[in-house]
């Protein structure tokens, strides 16, 4: 039997994989992908990404506003996701934070709908989700910030930001997300922040449908392939996949006490 691993981060509802979706799951468990939690990035598709956490044994949702849709949806408030969290199966706040790369008009409203986002992973108790791209001298300002006028927990989605992030993130007693990036070969630089990582801080994720790890690289990803970025991060620290496994499915119960 394959060891136990949690796809943390997937995009279940997306039609790259709604379109056979059945299948998509039965591959993942097959895998030994026990559980998946299906991230919503825009409230009003959040009828969709609920039905199919309701109808799959050990797949969660979470919800919120991602950074680049911010400008173009309703502000989402506190009270809202708040009162979205009561579902039994929504586990995390978000996606929420800042891309700069394709959105850095929109910054002011990024940061604001970041704001909303952290007071509700305050008030709720459920890990934020962050996605931070080429923006992270704001990000950890803001998440440094936000975190001495009052403690909450995150996870660094897909982390594939520079070293100062990462440390800014692992002092506020955050986790770091390994995405397929992790295994692709140009990415030493990003291994080697992994590496010096604390091991009970890692999180192993697919984003699917994007970011397929090899040898499935350009080509549609799906949380069966979770044990590819498994099998990269086991590497750096030299461990069996077993006991890497078994390290980040941990650390997943942990942080997402509600789906562990």
């Amino acid at each position: 039997m394959p060891p136990e691993i949690v796809d943390s981060h997937c995009h279940l509802d997306f039609p790259q994989l709604a379109e056979d979706l059945e299948a998509v799951i039965a591959r993942a468990r097959a895998a030994g992908v026990t559980r998946m939690v299906t991230i919503c990035t825009k409230l009003r598709e959040l009828p969709r990404v609920q039905a199919i956490a309701e109808a799959h044994e050990g797949v969660f949702f979470a919800a919120g506003t991602h950074p680049m849709s911010v400008a173009d949806e309703p502000m989402v408030s506190v009270e809202e996701l708040v009162a979205l969290a009561a579902h039994p199966k929504m586990v995390g706040i978000g996606e929420t934070g800042l891309d700069y790369h394709y959105t850095a008009e929109s910054a002011g409203v990024q940061s604001q709908s970041l704001r909303v986002h952290i007071e509700a992973a305050r008030q709720t108790g459920l890990p934020l989700i962050i996605h931070a791209r080429d923006a992270d001298e704001d990000m950890a300002r803001i998440l440094t910030e936000e975190h001495r006028a009052g403690s909450y927990s995150c996870v660094m989605h897909c982390f594939s930001s520079g070293e100062g992030l990462a440390q800014a993130a692992l002092d506020l007693g955050f986790y770091l997300s390994m995405s397929g990036i992790a295994a692709f070969p140009k990415s030493e630089s990003l291994r080697a922040i992994f590496r010096a990582a604390p091991l009970e801080r890692l999180l192993l994720e697919t984003d699917a449908p994007y970011l397929a790890p090899p040898p499935y690289r350009g080509r549609r990803n799906e949380p069966a392939y979770t044990v590819h970025t498994a099998e990269a991060g086991a590497a750096l620290f030299d461990l069996p996949l077993s006991e890497f496994a078994a390290a980040t499915t941990a650390n997943f119960n942990r942080l997402f006490r509600k789906a562990a």
